[in-house]
């Protein structure tokens, strides 16, 4: 493998870790075998600290393919709690409200989940990336500052009913670039009639890479002290 010319690794994100955490340790294996002191290694779609699954990473030249990879259609798994919501929309804060979810049956949700496919607009959450003044929006939201995000049109392809609990449920989505499952479960909870914050998260595919191919981080770094490795010529 030639990392310098540009190779692409799926990893499989584990849970706790920040995308920039896992891009820090595979840069850090890879300065290691090459002898060299810094290489270009960036991520293609970035994944909350509480969300695991498929994360690329490319490296070198390849990094220049990163908007085009991160383009692609992405397949999330998602446990959404009812009957409560949070500021962040997932558990990085505390419960902040309490609804009832006597009223919620699986033929709600199923109807509710029909009215979130195809074009939809989304507000992002506060605790995001989104940009505010040229500011995070999630380091204002961090000191106690109101943020107003405007919605965005994005394209959910499929919701699927996977389990289901009164104050409970896991579902399959299949959506466009931009799309935060955390704000889908927001919106979904406000729908039945409830709350509902997100409570875990893995994306299972991002365009063709499927998680059954992503390597987790030991295999990653087993891989770059291992793998042959080819040198550009100079």
């Amino acid at each position: 493998m030639n990392f310098i010319e540009g190779e692409i690794l799926c990893v499989d994100k584990p849970l706790g870790w920040t995308s920039f955490d896992a891009v820090k340790r595979l840069r850090g294996a890879l300065t290691r075998r090459l002898g060299v002191k810094k290489i270009k290694v960036g991520h293609a779609g970035t994944l909350d600290p509480l969300a695991t699954g498929v994360m690329i990473v490319c490296t070198g030249r390849a990094t220049k393919r990163i908007d085009e990879l991160q383009a692609g259609i992405k397949e999330y798994v998602a446990t959404i709690a009812l009957g409560a919501t949070t500021p962040s929309f997932d558990l990085e804060t505390e419960i902040d409200a309490t609804y009832p979810t006597e009223h919620i049956t699986r033929e709600l949700v199923e109807e509710t989940l029909t009215k979130f496919t195809g074009r939809i607009e989304q507000v992002p959450p506060a605790f995001s990336a989104c940009k505010v003044d040229g500011k995070r929006a999630y380091d204002l939201a961090r000191k106690g500052r109101e943020v107003e995000l405007k919605p965005k049109i994005l394209v959910i392809d499929c919701i699927e009913l996977l389990e289901f609990a009164p104050d409970s449920i896991t579902v399959r989505v299949v959506c466009s670039k931009g799309t935060y499952i955390r704000a889908l479960a927001r919106d979904i909870g406000a729908a039945l009639g409830s709350g509902g914050h997100l409570t875990a998260l893995r994306r299972t595919r991002v365009g063709d890479i499927h998680i059954d191919k992503c390597l987790d981080m030991q295999q990653a770094d087993e891989l770059i002290r291992t793998v042959e490795i080819e040198m550009p010529e100079k």
